[in-house]
């Protein structure tokens, strides 16, 4: 495939395209793209202009360019997360027919929880998070979730820092962010008040296969008074229902017991 004098080939170079695009700026031009990529103007109009032609990303009626229909089809097409949105949204529909805010499933993905799935009602209280948006882990219930129940490696890697704060009772330091894990795994569930947003109160609960591991996070996002606590009991009974509906994650080489090996001699 073709390649800059630097090296770069124009997949990656593609790829820095498309991921000039964030949830706040869904439409760009092309010298905002050049900017952001750090491509030549002249490049990165000549890789737009090609990616347009394939449907992966759309021209507007001002010229402002937007990510196109092929790529979404694309990408809902082969995500892994989508069998587990199929199989949430009955739960997710149930949970917030009793909650009456918003109701959201996440992910891990590196050190950052990925929402998969939100529903939400016109008057619910204020939410940071959307569908396909992140949050770092130690900033969201069901990063807290997935971090307290998660590998040993992924909690001395986020433990390390740096915490970014998004409100005064963000969590700024490692013990801190400690003791708040041992509590969650304690109770089962995760509760934070005002972490991401003054007014607002996250509570979360793991999703477990059936296997019982945790391949998720189901939270809910509610005014940030005393009550926030009574919605653990619909979400742990959805959590549950959903995760019985799971299939059972493949057997891979490394499941399998090894018989030990012949003694080595000294």
């Amino acid at each position: 495939m073709p390649r800059t004098p630097t090296g770069e080939s124009s997949i990656a170079r593609a790829v820095r395209i498309v991921s000039a695009f964030t949830p706040q700026d869904t439409s760009l031009t092309v010298s905002e793209i050049a900017r952001r990529t750090g491509l030549h103007v002249a490049t990165a109009s000549r890789l737009v202009a090609e990616l347009a032609a394939h449907g992966l990303l759309e021209r507007g009626p001002d010229r402002e360019v937007s990510v196109g229909v092929r790529l979404w089809e694309l990408a809902s097409r082969a995500s892994p997360t989508s069998s587990l949105r199929e199989s949430a949204m009955p739960f997710l529909e149930d949970v917030h027919s009793v909650v009456g805010h918003h109701v959201q499933l996440g992910v891990l993905d590196g050190d950052d929880v990925l929402f998969i799935e939100r529903l939400s009602a016109r008057e619910a209280v204020v939410n940071y998070s959307r569908v396909a948006g992140r949050l770092p882990v130690h900033v969201s219930s069901v990063g807290h979730v997935l971090l307290a129940f998660g590998s040993p490696e992924l909690q001395q890697r986020v433990l390390g820092g740096p915490f970014e704060r998004y409100t005064e009772r963000t969590v700024s330091t490692s013990d801190q962010l400690r003791a708040l894990l041992a509590e969650t795994r304690r109770r089962g569930f995760s509760l934070l008040h005002g972490h991401v947003h003054e007014e607002a109160a996250s509570v979360a609960v793991p999703v477990r296969d059936r296997l019982n591991t945790v391949v998720a996070g189901l939270s809910v996002i509610v005014p940030n008074d005393t009550r926030a606590e009574v919605h653990v009991p619909v979400l742990l009974a959805a959590a549950r229902g959903l995760g019985r509906h799971l299939p059972v994650r493949p057997v891979t080489v490394d499941d399998v017991p090894r018989a030990p090996g012949p003694a080595r001699r000294c």
